[in-house]
């Protein structure tokens, strides 16, 4: 048989739709030979349903399969009107749900769907297949009849409908009525359905590449037409599940590349010179002759990187993935012609870094070493050929040590589990697991898919490069470049984990877990400059000594480098997140239990550090604040009020007749913090306001390094800052902030800003939001959205920024959606913008999966359990499953 052609020609389905009617088995003919193609595509991994006018009972007689799997068999019987799911044991009447609806509905439940007709019938077969991660595009149709898209269906016919727009649509049948648009006729009746079902149990034995689902809801697209932009592509393609992570350079060698795979916690080098250790790489091949232009997809709904070639006759085509449900198991298959893919061994070690290969149980190993961390990886690869097509199967397993060299054979268990389970299968568990992750936590934004792709996109990395479960380094690039060499910043504790917390708790709780290891390595930092309590890195890498360089170049020019000595406030927010934490997730054993040492200590050494004066006022000289373009000031709000907060919650903690406690409350009254109650303004520090009261309309539009532009001598006798201090405060702990001071401070501080920190534009947008002036915020928010996309600071090719990303979801869920949690209750203050009609989000909170979806007049609020909400300050409501909650008027 030859090959289909057209659509068919090279895409390999994850699912097959089937009109039984002609189509199928003509009335006296056998039903072995599709019986056997049925059978061959279950045991490939194909879901594959069949719908027929017949009743269960005539049509499972017939065909008579029995799947065995991974693929599973549906029958929509007697015209579609009834619904069952084909087992060992027969047909089972009712539909399996997987999570796909709106509701929060586990795997493995049926539902008891009442009479329905076939286009129902077909749409529950795509809510199903979408709850398992196969979209639209990864269907195939094949029928002798369909009816016309919206119309009325007859007897015999498939319903086209709108949620099987993408699927590809075959028709075998004469089509009397005319062929729908997007239908592709191939004509030939049974004898053509049965050509088209074997060119897809072909292209499974044959290790060909699998489909991405084209979706443009779920898609980031990059050509490389332009060569500048390969290495931002690099980053902003980025695959990461566990810690590891794999940025998206190409296969084979390309000038100015930067292959990296990055394993977070995993460093080499010491103190400033730290950084994180490259590990073996498992993605290259040679190519000859090398790739032209070229269509790289990253599918968001399924965490898969495809990659196509363009006008070549023999193309190089791609398909990676890094398991989610396998931490540290990658997989890809490629191909190309016979003549042009040479796979190569399996592994390759980085441009630097000391590394060692070998042999173990069949299957090659690479480790990369500096005497004390490391990172080793064993793989297995497979090469085909199908006709003039060469194929390469390849799968790894890594395992790392952040203190002492790993061992290979620790990788070996994980290799061959997924050995054994194969490519196709590693593949549907990846599509299931990403499917599940959407249905928890996920955005909608009715009439802005710009935004809301955008939105996605900033989940979809931080699940990438967050994702450890013991303790998680979370550096500022997270683990897709070698920018900051992956040292942890504040923008951790105070921008990341908020956003994960909402997402995926325990990885937040093992950022957390990472500052608390290192508590020991902060209380000597304290010690060493003659304080007590616990003083944290401004930067942070293995052991959790400061590892910040002290010295860098701006413009070219070497500058000293003072945020290492100055810049304490991480001292506060290093609590803070912990605090926040607890409360979001509504762990209420860990302040009190593992978080209590180190809320205690960053309080003493608060206590340790404030001034008093002979007027009894505390004070906190010579800091850096998060503007960053002032430098050894007195009285940084920012600092200040942070420290404050830091000892009053540190002092719950302690016994209420504790005399330290007592002592921390009374320090926390007497720090002064620059509030004038009048004006309702903070003073960013002491005699700021004496600075030349330049504004950026005078200078350039932000985002801009107004630093770079001016000069640091210059910037710095301004009023100009890089990031606002003051309206930080208002986001973290607008408890202790001035009431009613958010507006006046938004007003004073907005056009001081230059946004010259990637932290800035997100968590502005988020305060504008909740100061109701949505449409200012999204004018923000936007800016944020294109900052790496878009590479607006020209430093993306780095590594992406974490921070923006976890400012993002922030300005999302706290800002647009005026969520936020005290005492266990979810309070929610929506304000959207007048370009939207709506918005709709899914998190965690509290232990709940949690959905909103909000409109001007109400907000409909799901959960999975008992939940206790406030919407705009109006009555408690206890939440379990739908609830719809009017507005109040505002």
């Amino acid at each position: 048989m030859g090959e289909p052609d057209g659509r068919l020609r090279d895409r390999t389905f994850e699912a097959v739709v089937i009109g039984w009617y002609a189509t199928g088995v003509p009335r006296g003919a056998s039903a072995v030979p599709v019986r056997r193609r049925v059978e061959a595509l279950c045991a490939a991994g194909v879901d594959v349903a069949v719908m027929s006018g017949e009743d269960v009972g005539a049509v499972d007689g017939r065909l008579h399969v029995r799947p065995r799997g991974p693929g599973r068999l549906w029958l929509g019987a007697s015209g579609g009107t009834e619904l069952y799911e084909v087992r060992g044991d027969g047909p089972r009447p009712g539909w399996p749900i997987a999570g796909s609806g709106d509701d929060f509905s586990p795997d493995g439940r049926y539902a008891g769907i009442g009479p329905v007709d076939g286009a129902g019938s077909m749409r529950a077969v795509f809510a199903y297949l979408a709850g398992r991660g196969i979209g639209a595009g990864l269907v195939l149709i094949v029928a002798d009849r369909f009816g016309p898209p919206g119309g009325a269906v007859a007897h015999g016919e498939i319903p086209l409908i709108p949620e099987a727009g993408r699927a590809t649509a075959v028709s075998v049948g004469p089509e009397p009525g005319g062929v729908a648009p997007n239908l592709l006729h191939l004509g030939g009746g049974p004898a053509e359905l049965l050509r088209v079902l074997d060119h897809q149990v072909r292209r499974r034995r044959h290790l060909r590449i699998p489909a991405v689902d084209d979706d443009p809801a779920w898609t980031i697209r990059e050509t490389g037409a332009d060569p500048s932009r390969h290495r931002v592509a690099e980053a902003l393609l980025t695959l990461g599940s566990g810690g590891l992570a794999t940025r998206g350079s190409v296969e084979e060698p390309v000038a100015k590349s930067v292959p990296m795979v990055l394993v977070s916690g995993v460093y080499t080098g010491s103190g400033a010179g730290q950084r994180l250790l490259p590990g073996p790489r498992w993605t290259g091949f040679a190519l000859r002759p090398p790739a032209g232009e070229d269509l790289r997809m990253l599918d968001l709904r399924t965490g898969v990187l495809a990659r196509e070639e363009r006008g070549h006759d023999s193309p190089v085509r791609t398909v990676r993935l890094a398991c989610v449900t396998r931490p540290g198991v990658v997989a890809m298959r490629a191909e190309a012609g016979v003549g042009r893919l040479r796979a190569g061994p399996p592994l390759q070690p980085p441009a630097d870094g000391r590394s060692t290969t070998g042999r173990l149980s069949g299957h090659r190993w690479t480790r990369v070493t500096d005497g004390h961390a490391g990172i080793a990886a064993v793989a297995a690869q497979r090469v085909g050929r199908d006709g003039g097509v060469r194929t390469l199967e390849r799968i790894a397993a890594y395992t790392a040590g952040p203190a002492r060299p790993p061992v290979p054979r620790d990788a070996l268990a994980a290799l061959e589990a997924a050995e054994r389970l194969g490519f196709d299968r590693l593949l549907a568990e990846q599509r299931a697991a990403w499917a599940a992750r959407w249905r928890a936590v996920d955005i909608r934004i009715p009439g802005d898919p710009a935004a809301q792709l955008a939105v996605r996109f900033a989940l979809f990395q931080l699940w990438n490069n967050v994702g450890r479960y013991d303790e998680a380094a979370v550096g500022a690039r997270g683990l897709s470049g070698g920018a900051y060499a992956g040292h942890v910043f504040w923008d951790a504790d105070v921008f990341v984990l908020p956003a994960v917390v909402s997402m995926d708790p325990a990885a937040a709780r093992a950022m957390v877990a990472y500052r608390l290891h290192r508590l020991t390595a902060a209380r000597a930092r304290a010690a060493a400059s003659g304080r007590a309590g616990a003083r944290f890195p401004w930067e942070s890498a293995a052991t959790g000594e400061d590892v910040t360089p002290v010295s860098g170049h701006l413009g070219g020019e070497a500058v000293p480098v003072r945020t290492g000595q100055l810049e304490e406030h991480i001292t506060a927010d290093v609590a803070w997140a912990a605090v926040h934490y607890a409360r979001w997730s509504g762990d209420r054993a860990f302040l009190a239990g593992p978080a209590r040492p180190l809320l205690v200590e960053t309080a003493r050494y608060w206590a340790s550090r404030c001034r008093v004066d002979d007027g009894g006022r505390a004070h906190i000289d010579g800091v850096i604040g998060p503007d960053e373009y002032h430098e050894a000031v007195a009285d940084n709000a920012f600092t200040n009020v942070m420290a404050r907060w830091n000892l009053r919650r540190a002092a719950g903690l302690l016994d209420p007749g504790c005399a330290e406690g007592r002592r921390w409350r009374a320090l926390a009254d007497r720090l002064v913090d620059g509030y004038d109650p009048v004006s309702g303004r903070y003073e960013q520090f002491a005699g700021y306001f004496r600075r030349e009261p330049l504004t950026m309309a005078e200078v350039a539009a932000p985002p801009v390094a107004a630093d770079l532009l001016l000069g640091r001598e210059r910037v710095a006798a301004t009023q100009i800052i890089k990031q606002p201090d003051v309206l930080m405060l208002h986001h973290l702990v607008p408890e202790e902030t001035g009431a009613g001071s958010l507006e006046a401070n938004l007003d004073f501080y907005g056009p001081r800003t230059a946004h010259g920190s990637s932290l800035s534009p997100a968590i502005t947008a988020c305060l504008l939001a909740r100061a109701g002036r949505p449409d200012e915020a999204l004018k923000l928010l936007r800016v944020a959205l294109a900052l790496d996309l878009e590479d607006l600071t020209g430093t993306t090719a780095a590594g992406l920024h974490l921070a923006t990303f976890g400012g993002v979801w922030q300005a999302l869920l706290a800002g647009f959606a005026g969520a936020r949690v005290r005492d266990g209750t979810l309070l929610l203050d929506p304000r959207l913008p007048t370009a939207w009609e709506g918005l709709g989000l899914r998190f965690r909170c509290l232990g709940r999966r949690v959905r909103l979806d909000i409109t001007r007049e109400a907000v409909d609020v799901r959960t999975d359990g008992p939940l206790r909400v406030r919407l705009d300050a109006g009555d408690l409501r206890h939440v379990t499953g739908p609830a719809h909650l009017p507005r109040q008027s505002r």
